[in-house]
């Protein structure tokens, strides 16, 4: 996708009541500190329209970034940030559940896994929990630069069998250091929101 223009249009906390955008959306969610605004941001070729930050817990508010007036990246609030109240992670965790449930319009969710660890166990349960939804997550293992190469593939073994992956789930290994992974991750939002046969579709009438 050409990134024509991008915004940040809606912003949901707590106590707000989820949007009906009527627009594709493509959801990320992730733990604490995962890497998911950097991710947004090399996706959306901004330094920092995502906040990010040196310390988890930044994102508590479900985020929905307006791509070219067609689409919606939306910013699930990380989880497992163990210096949270019981009652705001409980909160917070009402947030993803609601908006998996309610929304219309999810076109595919996006599960970050640090490449460098083991799943956690807050890892497995939002995996079950996207599933339960009637979703099959689309893993992104961040963070590729923090390892060697020779380490990859054994890194990516250790996330499916932790995870005990759906068979056919696919893993994109990515860096939003070296922007590694961001052309595969479009290619696949693309394809799911409809944006690749309306893209081939102007090709088609500018070649006539």
């Amino acid at each position: 996708m050409v990134i024509k223009n991008v915004s940040l249009d809606i912003v949901c906390g707590i106590t707000s009541t989820l949007p009906s955008t009527g627009r594709p959306e493509v959801a990320f969610a992730g733990k604490s500190n995962v890497g998911k605004s950097s991710l947004i941001n090399v996706l959306m070729n901004r330094k920092s329209l995502a906040r990010t930050s040196a310390a988890p817990g930044k994102t508590q508010t479900i985020n929905f970034y307006n791509i070219n007036e067609e689409i919606y990246l939306v910013d699930l609030p990380g989880y497992g940030y163990a210096r949270a109240s019981e009652e705001i992670k409980a909160k917070w965790g009402k947030m993803i559940e609601d908006y998996l449930h309610q929304s219309q319009e999810i076109r595919c969710v996006f599960l970050l896994i640090d490449i460098r660890h083991e799943p956690s166990n807050n890892d497995k349960i939002m995996y079950q929990w996207i599933l339960d939804h009637g979703y099959e997550p689309v893993i992104i293992a961040t963070k590729l630069d923090k390892i060697k190469r020779s380490q990859i593939q054994k890194q990516l073994k250790l996330i499916r069998q932790g995870l005990q992956v759906v068979p056919g789930t696919q893993i994109i290994p990515f860096s939003a250091q070296t922007k590694q992974g961001r052309e595969e991750i479009w290619e696949l939002i693309d394809a799911l929101t409809g944006m690749a046969e309306e893209a081939e579709g102007e090709r088609e009438e500018w070649e006539l």
